[in-house]
């Protein structure tokens, strides 16, 4: 089956490290807060200028002034800070965010990622996602292997406006986690029940699959 929202939130969270300094994107990506593993600290940062996020509150704990990029209320963990949005960006563009987990439309082999319009859609603005992608080297798109309508998010040439290019070497799907090197997709693991076929089938880009494809685990 392909996986929840809340476990790719789960095994997003298996590629965080001791120390690091991690922004989440709005959706999915913010559900990694909830599942940061036991024995290691990070600092989650939201680029409306919150450093050290938390969980997100029980009703006992909702402020309705501490909100993340994405709208919705947070809470602080122990050693929290609170800054403007230009010094939140100016630590995203100095290269001091250890890892970016953002969503997108389209991703293609060559590490190009399309994720901040649809031409002909109305659109707020392009967000933070551009400066994310130009001042992270560690970062992991989430979003859905293919469409509504069945086509393939994981492309041989992304076909929407560009949000970065050369720069997304990590991709977790509903069905897949893939590395993007050498221009190709590399299969890695897949969601339980997935099967390596499917995963072939739903993929436009170039895949390359190992002799034995795991599946992951959730406790």
């Amino acid at each position: 089956m392909a996986l929840s929202r809340e476990q790719i939130a789960q095994r997003i969270a298996r590629e965080l490290e001791d120390g690091f300094y991690v922004n989440l994107g709005i959706g999915i990506p913010t559900l990694v807060a909830n599942y940061i593993p036991d024995g290691i600290e990070v600092m989650l940062q939201s680029e409306n200028g919150l450093l050290g996020m938390g969980p997100f509150p029980t009703e006992d704990e909702i402020d309705a002034d501490m909100i993340n990029a994405g709208k919705q209320t947070v809470t602080a963990a122990t050693g929290a800070s609170i800054f403007s949005s230009a010094e939140s960006f100016a630590m995203i563009r100095g290269g001091h965010v250890d890892l970016t987990v953002l969503g997108a439309f389209e991703v293609d082999v060559n590490g190009n990622i399309a994720s901040w319009m649809i031409p002909g859609k109305l659109i707020k603005g392009m967000g933070g996602a551009m400066d994310l992608v130009a001042g992270a080297d560690n970062i992991i798109v989430t979003m859905t292997h293919a469409s509504k309508h069945g086509e393939s998010k994981l492309l041989t040439n992304c076909t929407l406006p560009l949000t970065g290019a050369g720069c997304i070497k990590k991709v977790l799907t509903d069905l897949a986690f893939i590395e993007i090197k050498d221009g190709a997709f590399h299969l890695k693991e897949r969601a339980p029940g997935v099967s390596v076929e499917e995963i072939i089938e739903k993929t436009e880009g170039k895949l390359v699959v190992p002799d034995h494809v795991p599946e992951m685990t959730f406790g």
